[in-house]
């Protein structure tokens, strides 16, 4: 019968438990390593057995003969270990004890089943005569799964213990022995340099002492004929069929199926699986294999090669790395070079980027060879995910004269896309570029059609939209004279970006060119980009209700064509989108796991990076925002892609404002809208226009921000560009505010209310429902500002106009006019309306998340919303619950606002701040104004 480890405790215990109860033999089966002496401690500390004598005999070890003396006349708990390594004596004293147990004892009897003389007989070949009521159960050990290695490494290692790769490589390279896994861990722990984590640390920790022992003792116990079976087992590196063992060996038919019976024997070789053979604990196989002498291992090596190769289908990358072994470097990369064409084609890039790598960096390397493996690297990069470490293969291997001048205009095109677009690196991607569009331009019209369409996209900063169009009409005419449809479609997609950037009328007519139906894999990819790159200029457009089903296209294709590149950049666009129509909830989760799972490739996560920023903003945590908007210093800002670039320096100026660092924030924007109007694709100035016209207005600088509007009215003309038009409305009326506040005009103020309004309209059509409810806002605050400077009149008016101005722009510091008495009669229709506004907006703002902003619409309303009736006289009471001002002063301090940014929001002194955050802290019992979060 077998007994789970659980069900067999339960078994002994009844032997103590009941006096009626007949004794219990329990045997522990398991292979070295697997933890049999761990359970029979484990058993001999039964809390149900207390008063039976704990004997333990350890076979081999001499504990035999006084067990076996041991008066039996009470209960007693028998503890055997190691019965494979008892001789025929000490079994006939352990069978006889045995066939001796009364009630209320009972036996645990663990031995190795691989080493037993007899095989299924762990007490020898002579048959055990039972007791009638005596109950037998066998126990199996088994290796650990994944999960319990992972919690083993977690307890040796710390935290995670590693990548899931590292554990899976764990669990695999041990087979889940716990001697090995337990081994290996403290290798890793002792390690220097400390071990990080990863899987190629795990695989190249070596193999611990105890079990390089037991498999070398094993198999040198064998006689020297045979030995040559277990090293050709060592050489595959992975359970094999009995052919292909004898095969590698070497040894003939006859010879090698004697000589795996004997390894099988002698537990040197274990059968993992049917028919397969190989060694217990994979580890285990480098121990053998650096034993082998080394003509012998190249022979072994050369005969593996031989062996893999009729595999179907052919591990490329393991006989290659057999053929390197033997000596043959000719094989040795042609292998490679078909390893990295199979991963390629079935969308493994990564793969056959790495073994490229690997490959490449090796030394001497023939150059035919190198003009073969590198073309085929720079492919895979471009359409992958490696950067960094591909970017300066290539860019040596580009140096090398003895390449041929097509191999190396080809090397140069790739390595310049990756600079631009994995790497964020644009101005060394664009120089590249031209250099290869020169260079391929005679000897390889399609891979200069190509090179010419990288430079047709538009989002790198520098070169203007006219540029970009020079190279367009270029990249057009070489990709018709190569008669390349992958290629057309390539040049297509990037006409794709270059039309839906700018908002040319035929750009949705572009986006249905594209072959999405074609059966041709590289033109698939290139149609997945047109749609991906089509779906992002929609976001940046204001089309959002378009973009989902681009995404959802673009990205079944890049799936279906193996473009990984194009999938995780499609993850970027949809980070975008959620954040413009107020998909917020996890959306901070969601960017910061993208920016994990492309922590290789930083520039990949810019989008992500960027609406992090945002969503900071918006919620005051401007510390964390501020290092999230500058990428975490991951690569320079001035390097992100234009439209990113200006959305990122609209957050920062709305920062600088809100911080009342005004003409700081007058430089950034005059620098940023610098950038945007080089490049002249205008729709992309729609994130950046409001706050550096608010900037610059705020400055004194009313002629710069009066240019800024005309030059992004005169840019946008005619285009279909919803979102930079709201902007564009948005912009004017910020304008139209702080110009009616210098004047001290009411008319003005409420003329700039209606400009808002209509702002908050086009957004709400798009929909944009944080941007709805901040020009909403503003469209409030100029009532209330209009009536403060109507009440104050004449002189007294321009005075309190001056004093608005300090504070205009809830968006940017969240100050107002608004101030001062009810209005007067014939505008508190006007009021109230303005009210509701207010009201609605801070509902709208606590709605999606945006604790700052609410917050700040909630200040506005106090100064101007009456008491409400029926509260008796003198401030109310709050003992010790924190008061609604106290808990909106607590939860921006918490969040890492300053006393003079809370001050700013809130419009009240830094010293009445200072006052409500120390109540906070004492009535919460908070340590710091961090720990105020937790508290609350």
């Amino acid at each position: 019968m077998i007994a789970t480890c659980g069900s067999a405790r339960r078994s002994l215990a009844r032997a103590f438990a009941d006096p009626d109860a007949g004794p219990v033999l329990l045997y522990v089966e398991g292979a070295a390593g697997l933890g049999k002496t761990h359970l029979l401690s484990e058993l001999a500390g039964l809390p149900e057995a207390p008063d039976a004598a704990r004997l333990w005999w350890r076979c081999g070890a001499g504990d035999g003969q006084q067990v076996a003396d041991e008066p039996w006349g009470k209960p007693a708990l028998l503890l055997v270990d190691d019965v494979h390594r008892a001789d025929e004596d000490e079994l006939r004293r352990l069978r006889r004890v045995l066939e001796g147990l009364e009630p209320g004892s009972a036996a645990a009897v663990a031995y190795r089943p691989e080493e037993l003389p007899v095989p299924g007989l762990p007490l020898g070949g002579s048959a055990m005569a039972y007791p009638f009521r005596l109950t037998v159960l066998t126990h199996r050990l088994a290796p650990w799964d994944e999960e319990r290695v992972r919690r083993a490494a977690a307890d040796v290692l710390g935290e995670s213990g590693g990548t899931a790769e590292a554990v899976g490589t764990l669990h695999e390279r041990t087979g889940g022995v716990p001697r090995a896994v337990v081994d290996l861990l403290a290798l890793l722990r002792e390690q220097r340099p400390a071990f990080t984590g990863t899987a190629a640390e795990v695989a190249a920790a070596g193999v611990p002492t105890r079990l390089a022992e037991l498999v070398l003792s094993r198999t040198y116990a064998l006689s020297p004929a045979h030995r040559p079976l277990v090293w050709a087992a060592a050489v595959l590196d992975g359970p094999a069929a009995r052919d292909e063992l004898i095969a590698v060996s070497g040894l003939g038919a006859v010879p090698g199926s004697d000589a795996l019976l004997r390894a099988l024997e002698s537990a040197a070789l274990a059968e993992p699986g049917e028919g397969r053979y190989g060694f217990a604990v994979p580890l285990a196989a480098a121990a053998v294999r650096d034993t082998v002498p080394g003509p012998v291992r190249q022979d072994l090596h050369r005969r593996a090669a031989g062996v893999l190769s009729r595999r179907q289908p052919v591990a490329w990358t393991a006989v290659g790395e057999h053929h390197r072994a033997a000596g043959a470097d000719r094989r040795w990369l042609r292998a490679v070079e078909k390893a990295a064409e199979s991963a390629a084609a079935s969308g493994r890039h990564q793969e056959a980027i790495v073994l490229l790598e690997r490959t490449l960096a090796a030394p001497g390397i023939p150059p035919q060879a190198r003009a073969r493996l590198a073309p085929l690297l720079a492919r895979n990069a471009v359409t992958g995910l490696r950067s960094d470490q591909t970017v300066e293969v290539l860019a040596q291997i580009v140096q090398d004269a003895d390449l041929p001048p097509a191999v190396r205009g080809e090397l140069r095109l790739d390595l310049g896309l990756m600079l631009s677009n994995q790497m964020g690196r644009f101005a060394d991607g664009w120089r590249v570029l031209e250099i290869a569009a020169a260079e391929l331009r005679e000897v390889r019209s399609v891979l200069a059609a190509r090179a010419m369409a990288a430079l047709v996209t538009p989002y790198w900063p520098g070169a203007s939209l006219d540029v970009h169009r020079g190279w367009l009409i270029k990249a057009v005419a070489a990709a018709d004279d190569s008669g390349d449809e992958a290629m057309r479609t390539a040049v297509l997609a990037n006409q794709v970006g270059l039309a839906m950037s700018w908002a040319d009328p035929e750009a949705w007519d572009l986006v249905e060119r594209l072959p999405v139906q074609s059966t041709d894999p590289a033109c698939v990819r290139q149609a997945a980009r047109g749609l991906c790159n089509a779906a992002d200029s929609a976001v940046w457009l204001g089309f959002y209700r378009r973009v989902d089903g681009l995404l959802a296209e673009g990205r079944e294709l890049a799936t279906r064509s193996g473009a990984p590149y194009t999938e995780h950049s499609a993850s970027g666009t949809r980070l975008l989108q959620e954040w413009w129509t107020g998909q917020w909830l996890g959306l901070a989760r969601r960017c910061e796991e993208f920016i994990a799972d492309t922590a290789d490739m930083p520039f990949l996560a810019s989008d992500a990076y960027v609406v992090r920023g945002l969503l900071a903003v918006a919620q005051g945590d401007w510390g964390e925002a501020r290092s999230w908007l500058s990428q975490r210093g991951t690569f320079g800002t001035e390097n992100l892609p234009v439209p990113l670039g200006a959305t990122a320096a609209g957050a920062v100026i709305r920062l600088t404002l809100a911080r009342q660092e005004v003409a700081d924030a007058a430089e950034q924007a005059r620098a940023a809208w610098t950038v945007v109007a080089e490049k002249g694709v205008w729709p992309w100035a729609a994130e950046l226009a409001p706050w550096a016209v608010e900037a610059l207005a705020r400055a004194g600088d009313t002629t710069g921000a009066q240019a800024m509007v005309r030059d992004f009215a005169q840019g946008l003309g005619a285009a279909d560009a919803p979102a930079a038009r709201a902007a564009l409305v948005w912009s004017r009326a910020v304008l139209a505010e702080n110009e009616a506040l210098a004047q001290g005009k009411p008319s003005g103020l409420l003329a700039a209310a209606e400009a808002y309004r209509k702002a908050a309209a086009a957004y709400a059509e798009l929909p944009r429902p944080y941007s709805q409810a901040l020009t909403t806002e503003c469209a409030g605050r100029c009532v209330l500002a209009a009536d403060a400077v109507g009440e104050a009149g004449g002189a007294d008016g321009t005075q309190a106009a001056e004093g608005a101005a300090d504070g205009a722009g809830a968006h940017g510091s969240g100050a107002s006019a608004a101030g001062g008495s009810a209005a007067p009669a014939g505008d508190r229709a006007s009021t109230a309306s303005a009210i509701a506004e207010l009201e609605s907006c801070a509902q709208h703002f606590t709605d999606l998340g945006a604790v700052w902003d609410a917050t700040r619409a909630r200040a506005l309303l106090r100064t101007r919303q009456p008491a409400k009736k029926g509260r008796p006289p003198g401030r109310p009471s709050h003992s010790d619950q924190l008061s609604p001002r106290e808990a909106e002063v607590a939860q921006l301090a918490s969040s890492g606002l300053t006393n003079r940014e809370i001050a700013a929001t809130l419009h009240l002194s830094p010293r009445t701040v200072e006052q409500h955050i120390a109540g906070a802290m004492r009535k919460t019992g908070a340590l710091s104004r961090r720990d105020l979060v937790h508290r609350l």
